[in-house]
């Protein structure tokens, strides 16, 4: 199998939509899966709502967007989504059982070359696909929001996962215009939601600590570190600044450093006052009032990272 024809994308949620959407805009045919048809309706207008987006970003025009849309088709039933799907994407919420019984169903409706793939983020495919008859054909593919902008998948192999299924994958992801990453072990959060909650745990910390406001605190980060690593990765920064200084810095923080294994009480607090974020409209900062899922906030976010795609890669667009 040189390619995949048709892409299968189980579950139609805030990834899965996405996920459908970045196979789709680079003309590959896409059955979006989802057991509740109002789900489905939802996904294709955010999915419309994204390409309007690039419209509006200068990446893309009018006629993408029929074009992108006409590529997805919409299933109800997962054995007819999966039936001629060459690669499947798994996209259902983080609970083990359900993940079980849904590649047990794919591996039963798929045909014996299929690929079936797991967007999960912290759940090992070895343990929810054990009961699969293709455990050589089971792999991770770990998405970042929002999936039809971020370059960066995780591809992690399972204990069984073939060197021939982990090729096809990694060469599929980069046809569609994306900056696979190979996690060479199963691991719980695998590399970057590890990286990331590790920094989450340091940003609660301070926080709680009254070291600075929720706006000082992202605006340290993004105007820093978070500036210029779009430019230079963590240990190229360490190389630059010279390991004897990193040696150095490292022994005197870390002491200093939270190393909490429990959440800390302010988000803590924060969920039991209800206030989620965006979705709620407050959390630590306050969104429009009568606006689901801090739409404005999100458009915003994706207007400016299409704005960084574009600046990176000079002649982007789809």
């Amino acid at each position: 199998m040189l390619d995949a024809g048709r892409i299968a994308v189980v579950g139609a949620g805030i990834m899965g939509h996405g996920i459908a959407q970045a196979f789709a805009q680079k003309g590959y045919p896409v059955n979006l899966y989802d057991v509740d048809s109002g789900v489905l309706d939802k996904a294709l207008q955010s999915i419309r709502s994204n390409l309007c987006t690039f419209v509006e970003s200068g990446v893309a025009n009018e006629a993408f967007i029929e074009e992108t849309l006409s590529m997805i088709r919409p299933v109800t039933s997962l054995d007819y989504a999966v039936l001629d799907a060459d690669f499947v994407v798994e996209a259902a919420p983080e609970d083990m059982a359900l993940k079980t019984d849904l590649f047990n169903q794919m591996d039963a409706y798929t045909h014996d070359d299929a690929i079936l793939a797991s967007n999960t983020s912290m759940l090992p495919i070895s343990q929810f696909g054990a009961g699969t008859s293709k455990r050589d054909k089971l792999i991770i593919t770990h998405w970042f929001n929002p999936p039809h902008i971020v370059p960066v998948v995780e591809v992690v192999m399972g204990k069984e996962t073939s060197q021939e299924t982990f090729s096809f994958t990694f060469n599929l992801l980069k046809r569609i215009g994306k900056q696979p990453v190979k996690v060479m072990k199963e691991s719980p959060g695998f590399l970057i939601n590890r990286i990331q909650t590790a920094m989450f745990r340091e940003v609660l910390s301070l926080l709680e600590q009254g070291m600075a406001s929720p706006e000082d605190l992202d605006l340290a980060v993004k105007g820093s570190f978070g500036f210029r690593l779009g430019v230079m990765g963590v240990l190229e920064t360490m190389d630059l600044a010279g390991l004897d200084l990193m040696l150095k810095g490292t022994d005197y923080l870390y002491k200093y450093l939270d190393n909490s294994v429990e959440p800390h009480r302010i988000l803590k607090e924060k969920v039991d006052h209800h206030h989620l974020g965006a979705k709620t409209g407050k959390g630590f900062f306050s969104y429009p009032p009568n606006e689901k899922h801090g739409t404005s906030a999100v458009k915003e976010r994706d207007k400016k990272l299409l704005a960084i795609l574009k600046a990176a890669n000079r002649g982007f667009r789809f």
